[in-house]
Protein backbone atom coordinates (compact mmCIF):
# COMPACT_ATOMS: atom_id res chain seq x y z
CA UNK A 1 0.00 0.00 0.00
CA UNK A 2 1.38 3.30 -1.13
CA UNK A 3 2.25 5.82 1.61
CA UNK A 4 2.46 9.40 0.95
CA UNK A 5 5.72 10.57 2.80
CA UNK A 6 6.22 13.19 4.93
CA UNK A 7 5.11 16.71 3.97
CA UNK A 8 7.69 18.37 6.84
CA UNK A 9 10.47 19.74 5.88
CA UNK A 10 13.84 18.60 7.39
CA UNK A 11 16.44 20.13 9.16
CA UNK A 12 14.47 23.04 10.63
CA UNK A 13 11.29 23.68 12.55
CA UNK A 14 8.97 25.49 11.24
CA UNK A 15 5.38 26.57 12.68
CA UNK A 16 3.18 26.09 9.78
CA UNK A 17 0.22 27.93 11.54
CA UNK A 18 1.74 31.12 12.36
CA UNK A 19 1.03 34.35 11.34
CA UNK A 20 -2.58 34.66 12.02
CA UNK A 21 -3.43 38.30 10.17
CA UNK A 22 -6.46 40.98 11.02
CA UNK A 23 -9.63 40.42 8.39
CA UNK A 24 -9.27 42.19 5.27
CA UNK A 25 -11.87 44.42 2.99
CA UNK A 26 -13.82 43.43 0.67
CA UNK A 27 -11.59 45.82 -1.26
CA UNK A 28 -8.55 44.10 -0.44
CA UNK A 29 -9.80 40.90 -1.07
CA UNK A 30 -11.06 42.26 -5.09
CA UNK A 31 -8.30 44.78 -6.12
CA UNK A 32 -4.64 43.41 -7.33
CA UNK A 33 -2.05 43.55 -5.68
CA UNK A 34 1.51 44.59 -7.62
CA UNK A 35 4.27 44.68 -6.03
CA UNK A 36 6.60 47.66 -6.63
CA UNK A 37 9.86 46.83 -8.67
CA UNK A 38 8.21 44.39 -10.41
CA UNK A 39 10.60 43.93 -14.20
CA UNK A 40 8.72 41.14 -15.44
CA UNK A 41 5.95 41.51 -18.19
CA UNK A 42 2.58 41.64 -16.91
CA UNK A 43 1.45 38.75 -18.32
CA UNK A 44 0.93 37.17 -15.38
CA UNK A 45 -1.26 38.61 -11.73
CA UNK A 46 0.84 37.63 -9.02
CA UNK A 47 0.33 38.41 -5.23
CA UNK A 48 2.94 39.86 -3.97
CA UNK A 49 4.50 37.02 -1.63
CA UNK A 50 7.82 35.94 -2.92
CA UNK A 51 8.39 32.22 -2.23
CA UNK A 52 11.80 30.63 -2.05
CA UNK A 53 11.29 27.43 -1.11
CA UNK A 54 8.95 23.98 -1.01
CA UNK A 55 8.42 20.50 0.29
CA UNK A 56 5.40 18.34 -0.35
CA UNK A 57 2.29 20.22 -0.03
CA UNK A 58 4.08 22.98 1.76
CA UNK A 59 5.55 25.97 0.58
CA UNK A 60 7.14 29.08 2.04
CA UNK A 61 8.06 32.79 1.42
CA UNK A 62 11.10 34.80 2.00
CA UNK A 63 9.43 35.97 5.38
CA UNK A 64 9.11 32.14 5.89
CA UNK A 65 5.74 32.07 6.53
CA UNK A 66 4.21 28.80 5.61
CA UNK A 67 1.08 28.01 3.12
CA UNK A 68 -0.62 24.72 1.97
CA UNK A 69 -0.79 24.42 -1.99
CA UNK A 70 -3.77 23.49 -3.18
CA UNK A 71 -2.89 24.43 -6.68
CA UNK A 72 0.75 22.62 -7.28
CA UNK A 73 1.53 24.91 -9.96
CA UNK A 74 -1.54 24.38 -11.83
CA UNK A 75 -1.25 20.67 -11.20
CA UNK A 76 2.23 20.52 -12.56
CA UNK A 77 3.58 19.46 -9.28
CA UNK A 78 2.51 15.87 -9.42
CA UNK A 79 4.54 14.48 -6.67
CA UNK A 80 4.42 17.76 -4.60
CA UNK A 81 6.98 20.46 -3.93
CA UNK A 82 10.73 19.48 -4.60
CA UNK A 83 10.38 15.18 -4.02
CA UNK A 84 13.13 13.28 -3.41
CA UNK A 85 12.93 10.76 -6.21
CA UNK A 86 12.42 13.82 -8.90
CA UNK A 87 15.58 15.91 -6.81
CA UNK A 88 18.13 12.51 -7.03
CA UNK A 89 16.69 11.72 -10.87
CA UNK A 90 17.93 15.63 -11.79
CA UNK A 91 20.85 16.00 -10.14
CA UNK A 92 22.56 11.99 -10.91
CA UNK A 93 21.50 13.00 -14.72
CA UNK A 94 23.02 16.69 -14.65
CA UNK A 95 26.05 15.07 -13.29
CA UNK A 96 26.60 12.42 -16.40
CA UNK A 97 24.62 14.30 -19.39
CA UNK A 98 22.36 17.22 -19.49
CA UNK A 99 21.56 17.76 -23.30
CA UNK A 100 23.20 16.12 -26.33
CA UNK A 101 20.58 17.52 -28.48
CA UNK A 102 17.28 16.85 -30.37
CA UNK A 103 19.36 14.76 -33.56
CA UNK A 104 20.85 12.33 -30.83
CA UNK A 105 20.05 9.07 -29.02
CA UNK A 106 20.00 9.58 -25.22
CA UNK A 107 19.22 6.99 -22.81
CA UNK A 108 16.98 8.48 -20.66
CA UNK A 109 14.42 10.45 -24.03
CA UNK A 110 14.31 6.33 -24.75
CA UNK A 111 13.44 5.09 -20.83
CA UNK A 112 10.80 7.56 -21.05
CA UNK A 113 9.12 7.12 -24.78
CA UNK A 114 9.45 3.11 -24.24
CA UNK A 115 7.74 3.40 -20.65
CA UNK A 116 5.09 5.68 -21.86
CA UNK A 117 4.17 3.46 -24.71
CA UNK A 118 4.20 0.05 -23.14
CA UNK A 119 2.23 1.65 -20.07
CA UNK A 120 -0.44 3.73 -22.30
CA UNK A 121 -0.49 0.86 -25.18
CA UNK A 122 0.76 3.79 -27.83
CA UNK A 123 3.05 3.00 -30.55
CA UNK A 124 4.83 6.10 -30.26
CA UNK A 125 5.80 8.81 -27.96
CA UNK A 126 7.94 12.22 -28.74
CA UNK A 127 8.95 14.58 -26.26
CA UNK A 128 8.26 18.27 -25.84
CA UNK A 129 8.52 21.23 -23.29
CA UNK A 130 4.99 22.00 -22.63
CA UNK A 131 1.49 20.44 -23.31
CA UNK A 132 0.97 23.91 -25.65
CA UNK A 133 3.16 22.41 -27.74
CA UNK A 134 1.92 18.59 -27.17
CA UNK A 135 -1.01 20.17 -28.57
CA UNK A 136 0.53 22.23 -31.74
CA UNK A 137 2.44 18.58 -32.17
CA UNK A 138 -1.08 16.74 -31.90
CA UNK A 139 -2.58 19.45 -34.84
CA UNK A 140 0.53 18.84 -37.17
CA UNK A 141 0.41 14.76 -37.19
CA UNK A 142 -3.83 15.05 -37.42
CA UNK A 143 -3.21 17.29 -40.61
CA UNK A 144 -0.46 15.12 -42.04
CA UNK A 145 -2.59 12.12 -41.04
CA UNK A 146 -5.41 13.96 -43.48
CA UNK A 147 -2.92 14.64 -46.44
CA UNK A 148 -2.04 10.77 -46.39
CA UNK A 149 -5.76 9.05 -45.13
CA UNK A 150 -8.36 11.74 -45.99
CA UNK A 151 -7.85 13.28 -48.84
CA UNK A 152 -6.54 16.34 -47.46
CA UNK A 153 -8.74 16.87 -45.00
CA UNK A 154 -7.36 19.61 -42.16
CA UNK A 155 -10.07 20.79 -39.77
CA UNK A 156 -10.37 19.81 -36.44
CA UNK A 157 -13.68 20.17 -34.48
CA UNK A 158 -13.19 20.56 -30.26
CA UNK A 159 -15.19 22.09 -27.63
CA UNK A 160 -16.73 25.53 -26.77
CA UNK A 161 -15.13 26.71 -23.75
CA UNK A 162 -12.12 24.12 -23.86
CA UNK A 163 -8.31 25.67 -23.40
CA UNK A 164 -5.54 23.70 -25.34
CA UNK A 165 -2.60 25.87 -25.09
CA UNK A 166 -1.84 29.49 -25.37
CA UNK A 167 0.00 29.00 -28.62
CA UNK A 168 -0.96 30.24 -32.40
CA UNK A 169 -2.86 26.74 -33.08
CA UNK A 170 -3.74 25.89 -29.44
CA UNK A 171 -5.38 29.12 -29.29
CA UNK A 172 -7.30 28.32 -32.83
CA UNK A 173 -8.14 24.70 -31.51
CA UNK A 174 -9.69 26.77 -27.69
CA UNK A 175 -13.01 28.12 -27.24
CA UNK A 176 -13.51 30.72 -24.71
CA UNK A 177 -11.28 29.31 -22.04
CA UNK A 178 -9.31 33.26 -22.47
CA UNK A 179 -10.50 35.15 -24.94
CA UNK A 180 -8.10 35.53 -28.35
CA UNK A 181 -6.58 38.91 -28.08
CA UNK A 182 -3.77 38.29 -31.25
CA UNK A 183 -6.61 37.91 -34.10
CA UNK A 184 -6.92 36.77 -36.93
CA UNK A 185 -6.98 33.18 -35.48
CA UNK A 186 -5.66 30.60 -37.72
CA UNK A 187 -8.41 29.33 -39.90
CA UNK A 188 -9.08 24.87 -39.87
CA UNK A 189 -10.78 25.08 -36.70
CA UNK A 190 -14.39 25.05 -35.64
CA UNK A 191 -16.24 24.52 -31.86
CA UNK A 192 -19.65 23.03 -30.79
CA UNK A 193 -21.00 22.46 -27.07
CA UNK A 194 -19.32 20.59 -24.91
CA UNK A 195 -21.04 16.65 -24.07
CA UNK A 196 -23.32 17.28 -27.09
CA UNK A 197 -22.98 14.61 -29.51
CA UNK A 198 -25.81 15.65 -31.72
CA UNK A 199 -23.82 19.57 -32.07
CA UNK A 200 -20.71 17.39 -32.60
CA UNK A 201 -22.08 15.26 -35.33
CA UNK A 202 -23.84 17.77 -37.02
CA UNK A 203 -20.34 19.64 -37.94
CA UNK A 204 -18.33 17.02 -39.17
CA UNK A 205 -17.93 17.60 -42.85
CA UNK A 206 -15.30 16.10 -45.89
CA UNK A 207 -12.68 18.59 -44.82
CA UNK A 208 -12.66 16.95 -41.07
CA UNK A 209 -9.61 15.46 -40.18
CA UNK A 210 -10.13 14.98 -36.13
CA UNK A 211 -11.96 15.82 -33.19
CA UNK A 212 -9.90 17.47 -30.07
CA UNK A 213 -10.88 16.89 -26.71
CA UNK A 214 -10.15 17.42 -22.91
CA UNK A 215 -11.73 14.42 -21.14
CA UNK A 216 -12.13 17.15 -18.62
CA UNK A 217 -12.39 20.53 -19.39
CA UNK A 218 -10.21 22.26 -16.58
CA UNK A 219 -10.21 26.24 -17.54
CA UNK A 220 -13.84 25.84 -18.48
CA UNK A 221 -14.31 25.14 -14.26
CA UNK A 222 -13.22 21.13 -14.23
CA UNK A 223 -16.13 19.80 -16.46
CA UNK A 224 -15.79 16.60 -16.75
CA UNK A 225 -17.19 14.37 -20.27
CA UNK A 226 -20.07 12.10 -19.66
CA UNK A 227 -19.04 8.48 -20.08
CA UNK A 228 -21.51 8.57 -22.72
CA UNK A 229 -20.43 11.36 -24.75
CA UNK A 230 -16.89 10.60 -24.97
CA UNK A 231 -18.11 7.11 -26.14
CA UNK A 232 -20.34 8.44 -28.33
CA UNK A 233 -17.04 10.53 -30.05
CA UNK A 234 -15.24 7.89 -30.07
CA UNK A 235 -17.37 5.61 -32.03
CA UNK A 236 -18.23 8.73 -34.08
CA UNK A 237 -14.60 8.89 -34.96
CA UNK A 238 -14.60 5.31 -35.82
CA UNK A 239 -17.68 5.61 -38.14
CA UNK A 240 -16.46 8.54 -40.09
CA UNK A 241 -12.83 7.67 -40.19
CA UNK A 242 -11.73 10.50 -38.49
CA UNK A 243 -9.18 11.00 -35.57
CA UNK A 244 -9.88 11.10 -31.83
CA UNK A 245 -7.26 13.34 -29.80
CA UNK A 246 -7.65 13.89 -26.28
CA UNK A 247 -5.87 16.32 -24.52
CA UNK A 248 -4.58 14.69 -21.30
CA UNK A 249 -1.96 17.78 -20.14
CA UNK A 250 -4.24 18.02 -17.14
CA UNK A 251 -5.84 15.21 -16.58
CA UNK A 252 -2.80 12.73 -17.60
CA UNK A 253 -0.74 10.75 -15.47
CA UNK A 254 -2.59 9.57 -12.34
CA UNK A 255 -4.59 13.08 -11.70
CA UNK A 256 -7.79 11.63 -12.09
CA UNK A 257 -6.71 8.42 -10.41
CA UNK A 258 -6.01 6.15 -13.34
CA UNK A 259 -2.80 6.72 -15.73
CA UNK A 260 -4.85 8.32 -18.29
CA UNK A 261 -8.72 9.61 -18.04
CA UNK A 262 -9.62 7.83 -21.27
CA UNK A 263 -9.27 4.72 -18.89
CA UNK A 264 -12.28 5.85 -17.08
CA UNK A 265 -14.78 6.21 -19.75
CA UNK A 266 -13.46 3.08 -21.34
CA UNK A 267 -12.39 4.89 -24.67
CA UNK A 268 -9.29 4.53 -26.59
CA UNK A 269 -7.74 7.48 -28.60
CA UNK A 270 -5.89 7.43 -31.95
CA UNK A 271 -3.49 10.99 -30.30
CA UNK A 272 -3.07 11.47 -26.63
CA UNK A 273 -1.39 14.84 -25.28
CA UNK A 274 0.76 15.20 -22.02
CA UNK A 275 2.33 17.68 -19.96
CA UNK A 276 2.38 19.43 -16.57
CA UNK A 277 2.40 16.28 -14.11
CA UNK A 278 4.66 14.40 -16.01
CA UNK A 279 7.42 16.34 -15.70
CA UNK A 280 6.90 16.83 -11.85
CA UNK A 281 7.25 20.47 -12.08
CA UNK A 282 10.22 20.78 -14.76
CA UNK A 283 8.94 21.34 -18.39
CA UNK A 284 8.04 18.33 -19.95
CA UNK A 285 5.35 17.28 -22.46
CA UNK A 286 4.45 14.03 -24.71
CA UNK A 287 3.20 13.36 -27.75
CA UNK A 288 1.44 9.81 -28.08
CA UNK A 289 0.37 8.01 -30.98
CA UNK A 290 -1.51 4.88 -32.10
CA UNK A 291 -1.94 2.84 -35.55
CA UNK A 292 -1.82 4.48 -38.32
CA UNK A 293 -1.75 8.07 -36.41
CA UNK A 294 1.92 7.60 -36.51
CA UNK A 295 2.78 9.31 -39.49
CA UNK A 296 5.29 11.80 -38.92
CA UNK A 297 8.92 11.86 -40.81
CA UNK A 298 12.44 12.81 -40.35
CA UNK A 299 12.59 16.47 -40.39
CA UNK A 300 8.18 17.65 -39.32
CA UNK A 301 9.00 17.83 -35.27
CA UNK A 302 12.10 19.01 -34.25
CA UNK A 303 12.74 21.35 -30.81
CA UNK A 304 15.75 22.45 -29.16
CA UNK A 305 15.18 20.59 -25.74
CA UNK A 306 12.93 18.24 -27.22
CA UNK A 307 13.88 14.94 -25.20
CA UNK A 308 16.79 16.49 -23.00
CA UNK A 309 18.32 13.88 -20.96
CA UNK A 310 17.87 15.87 -18.00
CA UNK A 311 14.02 16.78 -18.22
CA UNK A 312 13.17 12.86 -19.85
CA UNK A 313 15.24 11.99 -16.19
CA UNK A 314 12.29 13.97 -14.18
CA UNK A 315 9.74 12.55 -16.66
CA UNK A 316 11.06 8.39 -15.86
CA UNK A 317 11.27 9.44 -11.89
CA UNK A 318 7.57 10.86 -11.90
CA UNK A 319 6.01 8.01 -14.01
CA UNK A 320 7.55 5.23 -12.11
CA UNK A 321 6.83 6.72 -9.02
CA UNK A 322 2.89 6.85 -10.31
CA UNK A 323 3.36 3.10 -11.41
CA UNK A 324 3.98 2.11 -7.72
CA UNK A 325 1.66 0.01 -5.85
CA UNK A 326 -1.15 1.77 -4.35
CA UNK A 327 0.00 4.89 -5.56
CA UNK A 328 -3.20 5.44 -7.72
CA UNK A 329 -4.89 4.14 -5.34
CA UNK A 330 -4.14 6.47 -2.76
CA UNK A 331 -5.09 9.56 -5.28
CA UNK A 332 -8.46 7.61 -5.31
CA UNK A 333 -8.64 7.30 -1.73
CA UNK A 334 -7.54 10.49 -1.12
CA UNK A 335 -9.75 12.18 -3.62
CA UNK A 336 -13.04 10.32 -2.30
CA UNK A 337 -11.93 12.36 1.04
CA UNK A 338 -11.81 15.93 -0.79
CA UNK A 339 -14.47 15.56 -2.74
CA UNK A 340 -16.36 15.09 0.14
CA UNK A 341 -14.90 17.38 2.56
CA UNK A 342 -15.57 19.96 -0.40
CA UNK A 343 -19.42 18.83 -0.82
CA UNK A 344 -19.81 19.34 3.10
CA UNK A 345 -18.40 23.12 2.73
CA UNK A 346 -20.25 23.53 -0.48
CA UNK A 347 -23.72 22.83 1.86
CA UNK A 348 -22.46 25.02 4.98
CA UNK A 349 -21.85 28.30 2.80
CA UNK A 350 -24.42 27.55 0.45
CA UNK A 351 -22.19 27.22 -3.04
CA UNK A 352 -22.70 25.63 -6.22
CA UNK A 353 -21.91 22.22 -7.95
CA UNK A 354 -18.95 20.07 -6.93
CA UNK A 355 -17.74 18.46 -10.38
CA UNK A 356 -14.32 16.58 -10.49
CA UNK A 357 -12.25 13.06 -10.21
CA UNK A 358 -9.66 11.84 -8.42
CA UNK A 359 -7.52 14.96 -7.35
CA UNK A 360 -8.75 17.67 -9.63
CA UNK A 361 -12.36 19.15 -8.82
CA UNK A 362 -14.20 22.41 -8.90
CA UNK A 363 -16.33 23.95 -7.01
CA UNK A 364 -19.26 26.58 -8.00
CA UNK A 365 -19.41 29.40 -6.01
CA UNK A 366 -23.15 31.02 -5.37
CA UNK A 367 -21.66 34.03 -7.33
CA UNK A 368 -18.38 35.98 -8.63
CA UNK A 369 -16.39 36.06 -5.77
CA UNK A 370 -13.87 33.10 -6.74
CA UNK A 371 -11.09 35.69 -7.13
CA UNK A 372 -11.74 37.16 -3.23
CA UNK A 373 -11.81 33.71 -2.05
CA UNK A 374 -8.47 32.86 -3.78
CA UNK A 375 -6.92 36.30 -2.02
CA UNK A 376 -9.05 35.77 1.38
CA UNK A 377 -7.34 31.70 1.13
CA UNK A 378 -3.82 33.22 0.23
CA UNK A 379 -4.20 35.27 3.87
CA UNK A 380 -5.19 32.36 5.90
CA UNK A 381 -1.85 30.45 4.49
CA UNK A 382 -3.27 28.65 1.29
CA UNK A 383 -2.79 28.76 -2.70
CA UNK A 384 -5.56 28.03 -4.79
CA UNK A 385 -6.40 29.02 -8.16
CA UNK A 386 -9.95 30.14 -9.72
CA UNK A 387 -10.08 29.31 -13.61
CA UNK A 388 -13.40 30.96 -13.73
CA UNK A 389 -15.25 33.90 -11.72
CA UNK A 390 -17.30 31.26 -10.08
CA UNK A 391 -15.15 28.40 -9.67
CA UNK A 392 -12.67 27.26 -7.36
CA UNK A 393 -9.86 24.86 -8.92
CA UNK A 394 -8.29 21.83 -6.43
CA UNK A 395 -5.82 20.23 -7.57
CA UNK A 396 -3.02 19.26 -4.92
CA UNK A 397 -0.31 16.98 -4.59
CA UNK A 398 -1.08 12.99 -6.30
CA UNK A 399 0.67 12.65 -2.38
CA UNK A 400 -1.07 14.78 -0.19
CA UNK A 401 -2.24 13.57 2.89
CA UNK A 402 -5.78 13.44 4.63
CA UNK A 403 -4.55 15.44 7.44
CA UNK A 404 -2.92 18.09 4.63
CA UNK A 405 -6.97 17.84 2.85
CA UNK A 406 -8.57 18.25 6.20
CA UNK A 407 -6.31 21.17 7.22
CA UNK A 408 -7.23 23.02 4.08
CA UNK A 409 -10.49 22.52 4.62
CA UNK A 410 -10.08 24.52 7.82
CA UNK A 411 -8.41 27.14 5.81
CA UNK A 412 -10.64 27.42 2.95
CA UNK A 413 -13.45 27.66 5.56
CA UNK A 414 -11.88 30.65 7.40
CA UNK A 415 -11.57 32.08 3.83
CA UNK A 416 -15.58 31.73 2.85
CA UNK A 417 -16.13 33.29 6.30
CA UNK A 418 -13.75 36.11 5.51
CA UNK A 419 -15.37 37.09 2.11
CA UNK A 420 -18.62 36.61 3.32
CA UNK A 421 -17.98 39.11 6.31
CA UNK A 422 -16.34 41.54 3.70
CA UNK A 423 -19.56 41.80 1.70
CA UNK A 424 -22.10 41.88 4.42
CA UNK A 425 -19.82 44.94 5.99
CA UNK A 426 -19.80 46.05 2.07
CA UNK A 427 -23.71 45.97 1.86
CA UNK A 428 -24.13 47.49 5.28
CA UNK A 429 -22.01 50.52 4.36
CA UNK A 430 -24.09 50.94 0.68
CA UNK A 431 -27.59 50.36 2.77
CA UNK A 432 -26.35 53.32 5.07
Amino acid sequence: MYRPRSGCYRGRAVNLFNMRRSAPSLDDLILDESPSGDSLMPTVARPPQVFVRGQGSWLWDSEDRAYLDFSQGNAANSLGHSPQVLIKALADQAQALINPGNGLYNRAQLNLAERLCHRTGSDQAYLLNSGAEACEAAIKLARKWGQRHRGGAYRIISASAGCHGRSFAAMAASAGAAGNRFEPQLPGFSHVPFNDLPALHAAVDAQTVAIMLEPIQGEAGVIPATEHYLKGVERLCRELGILLILDEVQTGLGRCGTLLAEQQYGVRADIITLGKGLGGGVPLAALLARGNACCFEVGELEGTHHGNALMASAGVAVLDTVLEHGFLEHVREAGLHLGEGLARLAYRYDHGQLRGHGLMWGLTLSDDSADAVVKAALHEGLILNAPQPNCLRFTPALTVSKSNIDEMLLRLARAFSRVRTAQLQCRKGIAV
